[in-house]
């Protein structure tokens, strides 16, 4: 027989009159002396239970024992509040339940940090003790949305003729841009599986296998170092399609965004369709290719307004192949000189040598003690390129275009913190697309993939890949959202000759490739259809959705800051034996 006949959550005004059992944890008790007053939760939600001496006065008596984080179960009618004792903040708030029975079904100790407040907790202390902080109502809240999109997306992509198709967690270790987990094997000695990075070349294979339109959700392991909105472990949607070309896949994609955020979040859409962007136009205007599209404030380049002026910062930077480039800061010409080297300071940490600013004063006057050194022209076409008005300043790095885009894309986010200009509610989601398909390696003097090495070029940029690869692009699509890139996807390269082409590009012998790629390679020879994909992250998308600051405030028990499992003590050290049988010695 159950222990409850209803949720906490459910009971309502229809209720009144009904005798109802009840279990979950006393999330607060008030004691009126006469009257207790518990507050009693579930996963459902919350609803107050009044233990009354006239009514039990043995329920009583043990309400007067109970402490915070007990488990009990009620036996009680539920009534309605009195007039004017009603609590709007409770779904359950018209009602009250009369408590005649109780029964503790478990004590606890006191908690290491409040379970009924959202209160700032150290994280900590909080992944420490992660079954007690998941029992908070914000995390319950993050955990049920999670469940709710991937439910969602499995319905959707099911609806839409997907097949649901589980691949290895145990494969073989191959270079996909990340350090692979590496599994020994004891059956095998000297012989390693490796986690996947992605199922990237085993949906490819399944698409040789002719199920034509598959998806997973699927687990991945990647040995990265962490940061907010990564994990040693993660999960990504893996879609793969037959048939279709860049124009298919993002459709899709498109209108499963579109439909998951509608119906399943309280966020709203800033656009529909989703606005495209070229990977060179999103570099020009906001410096990155993960942009936040929520507000303005794109930079401007002024390279050829300042070559050759009399400023050396600007004159010599241009002259050795950099860029002078910028942004407009609203009512930023009011910055005190202190709040002015803050922002200076801040783009150094991006490796900016520094930060010119411009202050357009209310007369409409440049202060600054750069503007001796331009002319009243210069000064007057940067303002007019800048769009300032009386009020803003206007910043600018001078440097190599990969510095300057990187500082001022860092600073641009910031100010947008800054200015509260970043409104959590609203989803701004836009298409990077055109790509280019290489990119050079300095260190190493070779090509390297600027997606993964079985992404497929453009067709009309196929013949650049003998003469001028770096002027190739490749069919390569990102989904960006608020700043974060949450999907990337391509078109495959589903021919031989092609996939072997571009492994000689990137510095990978024929014998490097079969060994590796053999068994790509050889399912390429049997028939292979134009395929492509997307893997969006789950986790990443699910923090935007919830408004949260990071991925571990939406994964159930993640690793920390530093990969570490903090409750269970992982990683941990194997006994000599463990590593005996698999033939494994450690040198430290």
């Amino acid at each position: 027989m159950p222990l409850k006949s209803h949720t906490c959550g459910e009971l309502r005004s229809a209720h009144i009159g009904q005798m109802v059992t009840l279990a979950g944890w006393v999330h607060r008790r008030r004691d009126h002396g006469k009257l207790i007053f518990i507050d009693l939760r579930d996963r459902w939600g919350i609803v107050q239970v009044v233990f009354n001496p006239d009514t039990s006065a043995e329920a009583h008596a043990v309400a007067e024992t109970l402490r915070l984080e007990y488990v009990i179960q009620v036996k009680g009618m539920v009534c309605r509040r009195p007039p004017g004792m009603e609590n709007p903040d409770l779904e359950t708030g018209e009602v009250e339940v009369a408590a005649q029975e109780i029964t503790v079904l478990n004590t606890a100790k006191t908690p290491p940090f409040y379970i009924n407040e959202d209160t700032p907790v150290d994280e900590t202390l909080r992944l420490r003790y992660r079954y007690l902080d998941l029992r908070r109502q914000r995390m319950q809240r993050n955990i049920i949305l999670r469940h709710q999109v991937v439910k969602f997306i499995r319905d959707f992509l099911c609806n839409e003729g997907f097949i649901e198709i589980e691949t290895p967690i145990l494969f073989k270790s191959t270079p996909e841009g990340a350090r692979d987990y590496l599994v020994p094997s004891r059956l095998h000695p000297g012989k390693f599986y490796a986690l996947p990075q992605s199922p990237q070349q085993l949906k490819q294979l399944l698409m040789v296998a002719g199920f034509e339109r598959y998806f997973q959700i699927a687990r991945c392991f990647r040995d990265e170092d962490q940061r907010g909105d990564r994990q040693p472990e993660f999960t990504q949607l893996d879609i793969e399609m037959s048939f279709v070309d860049r124009e298919d896949v993002m459709d899709v994609v498109e209108r499963l965004y579109t439909a998951v955020i509608e119906q399943v979040s309280d966020r709203q859409l800033l656009f529909k369709p989703f606005p495209r962007l070229t990977y060179a136009e999103a570099m020009r205007r906001f410096g990155t290719d993960s942009p936040d599209l929520r507000f303005g404030m794109e930079l401007v380049e002024i390279s050829d307004l300042v070559v050759g002026c009399d400023f050396r910062v600007f004159s010599e930077t241009l002259a050795a192949g950099g860029i002078v480039k910028g942004l407009k800061v609203p009512g930023g010409a009011s910055y005190s000189r202190k709040q002015v080297d803050e922002l200076a300071e801040f783009v150094r940490t991006f490796g900016a040598q520094g930060l010119v600013t411009l202050a357009l004063d209310e007369h409409g006057q440049v202060r600054s003690p750069t503007a001796k050194f331009l002319s009243e022209e210069t000064l007057q076409s940067i303002i007019r390129r800048m769009e300032a008005q009386p009020g803003d300043l206007m910043a600018f790095v001078a440097d190599r275009p990969s510095i300057a885009n990187e500082a001022l894309a860092r600073l641009r986010v910031m100010l947008g913190d800054k200015l509260g200009l970043r409104d959590n509610k609203l989803l701004a989601l836009c298409w990077i697309v055109d790509f280019p398909f290489l990119v050079w390696n300095e260190q190493e003097q070779r090509w390297d993939p600027s997606h993964h090495p079985f992404t497929a070029p453009m067709d009309e940029d196929i013949p650049l890949l003998d003469t001028d690869p770096g002027q190739a692009r490749g069919k390569q699509y990102d989904l960006v959202c608020n700043g974060y890139e949450i999907a990337g996807g391509s078109v495959r390269i589903h021919r031989r000759e092609i996939q072997e082409k571009v492994f000689r590009l990137i510095g990978l012998s024929m014998k490097e490739a079969r060994d590796q790629f053999g068994h790509l390679l050889e399912a390429f020879e049997y028939g292979t259809p134009p395929h492509g994909g997307i893997a969006p992250g789950i986790d990443r998308f699910v923090m935007l959705l919830a408004g949260e600051p990071n991925i571990r405030e939406v994964i159930a028990f993640p690793k920390s800051q530093s990969a570490m499992d903090l409750m269970a003590g992982a990683p941990s050290p194997v006994s000599p034996e463990q590593l005996k049988e698999l033939h494994l010695k450690l040198d430290l």
